[in-house]
């Protein structure tokens, strides 16, 4: 159960829920809800034990995440895995809602998973394919309803997807969520950190936005003592904010406080993931997928004692301007 210390911890942002359906709450009604608190106490998948959390920041809901155990592709000889997806909306839920809808199917059916095999196993490609898919679909939805809804082109969500298949631990990040591992050292569990974020505060990742666009001196804006994309946005990868990856967009009737006083020929922000891929090892205890919300009030050590040192049916919840958090213990 949820611990008396981190309720009172995330108490002061709590307020009279909105009301919504299950998507709103992570897309599984099988969770409990408890004012903005929406929880998930232990529960068995195919590669260990796994609780989840969400708490509401906004009026309305933007964030979604997602669980999958099962087959990784349409193969009946295809290898069993493990999926988590940590959604973080902004500008409002459509951007999410439509990432958990259609990322992991995208996975399973994307051209190339065929080749994700009992051999061969899940794939970097694999994963990279299904984000570019996902991305491309989402901005095919805003080219749809652009003229009925035209601030859907300024709705986004950063992405973070954990997938273990055939002993193998593949992380995907496209946006400022981060997993960590908890892992055994010398009779002491180590936070390692597994992503990073893909934000401008961070200065390689300035850096990396002015190498790609070296004939604008104003990628990156130092606004309000915050590093921003073009003055906008923190993140520099996304799924959405179509805004600002087609010119098309940044228009009106787009509101003015989106647009971009000058049009642009290349995308600003990426929908390529960074993915990286381990062995999972017996000295891997367990994983924490969590959005910026957590990582703002605790660092990668600190989340990692709280989970180590409550029993396994503690949710991890992320407290203050908080988000959500999935706790999986890999078997």
């Amino acid at each position: 159960m949820v611990s008396n210390t981190l309720m009172r911890i995330v108490a002061p942002c709590w307020k009279p829920s909105v009301e919504g359906d299950s998507s709103n709450r992570g897309g599984d009604a099988s969770g409990r809800a408890d004012g903005l608190l929406w929880y998930k106490d232990s529960g068995n998948h195919v590669n260990g034990e796994f609780s989840m959390a969400v708490i509401q920041a906004n009026n309305l809901l933007e964030d979604c995440s997602q669980l999958e155990s099962g087959p990784m592709s349409l193969l009946e000889t295809g290898p069993q895995g493990t999926f988590v997806g940590i959604y973080d909306g902004h500008g409002g839920p459509e951007a999410a809602r439509f990432v958990n809808q259609h990322l992991f199917e995208n996975i399973k059916t994307i051209h190339g998973a065929e080749f994700t095999s009992e051999t061969h196993g899940m794939s970097a490609d694999v994963i990279n394919k299904a984000f570019l898919a996902t991305e491309e679909a989402f901005l095919s939805l805003v080219q749809q309803q652009w003229q009925d809804k035209p601030q859907i082109a300024s709705v986004g969500s950063c992405c973070l997807v954990g997938i273990v298949c055939s002993g193998h631990l593949y992380i995907a990040n496209a946006g400022d969520s981060r997993a960590v591992l908890g892992r055994l050292d010398n009779k002491e569990v180590k936070a390692v950190q597994l992503s990073y974020e893909h934000n401008a505060s961070i200065e390689s990742v300035r850096e990396e936005l002015q190498s790609l666009h070296p004939d604008d001196p104003h990628i990156v804006v130092l606004k309000h003592k915050v590093w921003r994309v073009k003055g906008l946005i923190q993140i520099s990868r996304s799924i959405g904010d179509a805004y600002l990856k087609r010119a098309e967009f940044n228009r009106e009737p787009l509101l003015a406080k989106f647009r971009l006083p000058e049009s642009f020929n290349k995308p600003i922000l990426k929908a390529e993931p960074t993915i990286s891929e381990q062995k999972l090892d017996p000295e891997d205890q367990f994983l924490i997928f969590a959005s910026d919300g957590l990582w703002e009030h605790l660092n990668n050590q600190e989340a990692v004692d709280i989970v180590n040192n409550c029993p396994r049916n503690m949710v991890i919840i992320s407290p203050g301007c908080c988000k959500k958090t999935a706790q999986s213990r890999p078997s």
